[in-house]
């Protein structure tokens, strides 16, 4: 399929091998499909994060032909893919049901993507206390750990599931991770408007972080440029990032925030010693 790649705008500096971690970004930075997206962006990035929002829509969007074509650029511009899962099926559904149907279709979108050799499958797991009744955090954990563990007997390697932090105090999920062997996507802008100390929370989980979620947060709104973190929070997050050499991903989506957020995170690393 013939592309009009020529109607977007272009980054001009790529930052292959620049920092010590993978640097990306998402799928989603131009308004249009996954090949014309990771067509722009592969000179310039080390991997991107292929979003898959709504589980119905995976097998079109990621038809066969698509795979082939993300593979072959995967090839030809040294690029890495990590897959975030659908946020649209939970694994703690309330529902029992659904909960079954949504490991079998994290299991199948996991078989398809499987010849893009993603490093992480990121995995959102929400927590409502109110779904619950009495002993919510229990009982919400208990359904969490059968549910991910059936996905790891199923042959899903545990350290290539990687749960993300969400609204919620990431406490709950620590004994599943550790005993499951599971990653870790640690998202710091939900993280920063938890009000949470993210420099703590690296330190704590840190062998288990495979890949940062990073973006600008101001006024409670996330995923903006990341020039728009609020200036306490820009030596923590260096201070995390000198330590780290898994996959950092810049979750913004469009190119004038990716560009900001390139520049600006440019400018956080060479302006900041690496040396304690």
């Amino acid at each position: 399929m013939q592309y009009q790649l020529d109607k977007y705008p272009s980054l001009t500096k790529s930052y292959k091998n620049y920092y010590p971690f993978k640097i990306g970004t998402t799928s989603f930075i131009y308004p249009d499909l996954y090949v014309p997206n990771v067509k722009m962006l592969a000179a310039f990035v080390d991997e991107i994060e292929v979003l898959l929002f709504e589980s119905d829509t995976v097998a079109s969007l990621l038809s066969e032909s698509v795979i082939d074509d993300l593979q072959r650029l995967s090839r030809e511009f040294n690029l890495t893919y990590n897959i975030h899962l659908p946020t649209d099926i939970a694994i703690s559904d309330p529902d029992r049901d659904r909960r079954e149907r949504t490991v079998a279709k994290l299991l199948n979108i996991i078989e398809r993507v499987e010849r893009l050799s993603p490093a992480i499958f990121t995995l959102h797991i929400p927590f409502r206390a109110d779904v619950f009744g009495a002993g919510p955090v229990r009982e919400w954990q208990d359904i969490v750990y059968r549910n991910l563990t059936k996905m790891v007997q199923s042959g899903v390697p545990a350290e290539r599931i990687a749960i993300e932090s969400l609204n919620y105090s990431f406490e709950i999920m620590e004994n599943i991770i550790r005993d499951l062997n599971l990653s870790i996507c640690m998202d710091i802008g939900h993280l920063i408007i938890r009000g949470d100390d993210i420099q703590a929370f690296f330190n704590k989980f840190t062998g288990a972080v495979a890949i940062i979620h990073l973006h600008g947060v101001q006024h409670g709104k996330d995923h903006l440029p990341l020039d728009r973190l609020p200036e306490s929070r820009h030596k923590p997050v260096f201070e995390i990032l000198k330590k780290f050499n898994g996959t950092v991903s810049l979750e913004v989506f469009n190119f004038i925030h990716l560009q900001s957020s390139l520049n600006f995170l440019e400018k956080l690393w060479n302006n900041n010693p690496k040396q304690d």
